[in-house]
């Protein structure tokens, strides 16, 4: 059965949002977003201080498009105006494992006593932060804070032993603000 859905998503003062096509611009007091979305089937628009995307017959599949586009926007509007924090802590049990920043790229010495260090690097749009125990990632983009603080745990992951005795590694803690 098909009929008119339409969210509207209210964007607050201080923050400025621009459609063009299917690109979305939002800039606010903690940095700018700019994402594509798919909304090829979907009315996707600005008018006064909303945007709206729906559709007038829209079908299950538009529905769930719809709702999924409208929480990603949500998370945009809130990440420009308080950036998004993941927090990851550093554990060891055999060696002592040190991590250091040097320019964009993250430097993890001494895991399991490893000679060569692992590195990553940082995305534009991210910012690392590494105080004893603690790593924290920041981003306005929600989804590129959570890759970093993924990468962190996935360089990591220990393979070809017992994980019950090798619990060394970095693991996310806090994500975005909830306790794990």
């Amino acid at each position: 059965m098909r009929k008119e859905i339409y969210q509207k998503i209210e964007i607050p003062e201080g923050v400025k949002a621009e459609i063009d096509g299917n690109m979305l611009k939002v800039e606010g007091a903690e940095g700018k977003v700019e994402r594509k979305f798919n909304t090829l089937k979907l009315d996707f628009k600005k008018e006064n201080n909303q945007i709206i995307i729906g559709h007038k017959k829209a079908t299950k599949k538009e529905k769930k498009l719809i709702n999924t586009l409208s929480a990603h926007i949500r998370n945009i509007i809130k990440g420009v105006q308080k950036k998004f924090e993941y927090q990851i802590k550093i554990c060891y049990s055999h060696f002592p494992i040190t991590v250091e920043l040097k320019d964009k790229e993250i430097l993890i010495k001494n895991f399991l006593g490893e000679k060569e260090p692992r590195k990553i690097k940082v995305p534009e749009g991210a910012d690392v932060e590494i105080s004893k125990e603690i790593i924290k990632v920041s981003s306005s983009d929600k989804e590129l804070a959570g890759q970093v603080a993924a990468n962190f745990e996935k360089l990591t992951r220990i393979k070809k032993k017992d994980i019950r005795v090798f619990q060394d590694g970095l693991y996310i803690i806090n994500k975005a603000g909830k306790e794990i």
